[in-house]
């Protein structure tokens, strides 16, 4: 089934500007750096995106990095921000092209042998795609987005209601997964009533709420049978891949480089 979505949008059969497109600005939501995209490449590559998509992908993730992108805004300005995700953007699709000239012999004739395949039913349409990872991404920038001195009153009203536009799109990717992933309600529901209640008892330590509404959804995405256990397995399976070579680099440039106010090795 991934294998089957990943061609309608990133295959040799794709609209090329599609293809590009997707590839393009998908990165905004896996917020990941230059060293754990390469993984994602490599996944995405041999299960059959083209070497241009695939290319551009890998430019483009880890500068579209929606968290470094509102934090280049914050502290660079909106200017500088905007910069960055258009340059991105723009660059990983010249590159996409480039390496696909390029490389376009081999592209040729693996693109000979994927059209032979017969097609399989692709699954949800984008636009449903496309909500559910926009509510994970607000979910993601709103539960992050600290409060600060600069940046004049809209990043100060936005942090005012942070945590209410992050239990609506919890609310919202709740809802998702019952009707569009298929998973059972009852849980769901409990998830969402125990967080109220604890969002309500607790309003000064919205924390709280937040990791309980997080711990919840992991347990029953992990007891899912369907597309959503499978999602959390193939996470974990990257997290366990990545997790300790990022650890132990973090480690070591800790210690050769040293932390703000301390001296390190170096």
């Amino acid at each position: 089934m991934a294998a089957a979505r990943l061609s309608k949008y990133l295959g040799p059969k794709a609209n090329k500007v599609l293809a590009y497109g997707v590839a393009s600005v998908s990165g905004t939501i896996l917020a990941v750096c230059s060293c754990t995209v390469l993984p994602l490449f490599a996944g995405i590559y041999q299960m059959g995106a083209g070497l241009g998509p695939a290319s551009a992908f890998l430019y483009a993730g880890p500068a579209v990095n929606v968290l470094a992108i509102i934090l280049t805004a914050r502290i660079l300005g909106p200017e500088l921000g905007l910069a960055r995700a258009v340059g991105a953007v723009v660059f990983s699709i010249v590159i996409g092209l480039l390496m696909h000239v390029i490389f376009r012999r081999d592209e040729t004739r693996r693109s000979a042998s994927s059209m032979a395949l017969p097609d399989q039913p692709a699954g949800r349409p984008l636009w449903q795609n496309a909500l559910f990872f926009a509510a994970l991404v607000a979910i993601l920038v709103f539960a992050n987005l600290s409060e600060s001195g600069t940046g004049g009153g809209f990043w100060q009203a936005l942090h005012a209601v942070r945590w209410t536009i992050t239990g609506l799109a919890g609310l919202g990717l709740g809802a998702m997964l019952v009707f569009w992933f298929g998973m059972k309600w009852q849980p769901i529901a409990a998830i969402a009533l125990v967080t109220v209640i604890l969002a309500t008892l607790l309003g000064d330590y919205p924390i709280v709420p937040f990791a309980v509404a997080t711990a919840g959804l992991a347990v029953v995405t992990a007891l899912d049978r369907g597309e959503a256990g499978e999602w959390l397995a193939s996470s974990w399976g990257f997290a366990k891949q990545i997790l300790p070579l990022l650890l132990a680099g973090v480690f070591v440039a800790g210690l050769l480089l040293g932390r703000p106010g301390q001296e390190g090795l170096i």
